[in-house]
């Protein structure tokens, strides 16, 4: 979710985001069929992944910041 956050707003191609993870994509198939099931996330299109919250990439970034010292 960090990682789909990191890489902006809007849908992502879901092999951006292993690529951030530095995994394949169908290794993540497991993990993103969970947060579909969960309504975390869903599929707009072919390989593409999305938040289903409006601006819940923006929170995401916002709580998971490094501290400000």
């Amino acid at each position: 979710m960090r990682c789909l956050a990191e890489l902006g707003e809007g849908p992502q191609r879901t092999a951006d985001v292993a690529a951030a993870l530095g995994r394949s994509a169908t290794s993540l198939g497991p993990v993103r069929d969970s947060l579909i099931k969960k309504g975390m996330i869903y599929s707009p299109e072919y390989a593409q992944i999305a938040f289903t919250v409006p601006l819940f990439d923006e929170f995401m970034r916002r709580v998971t910041a490094a501290p400000s010292q």
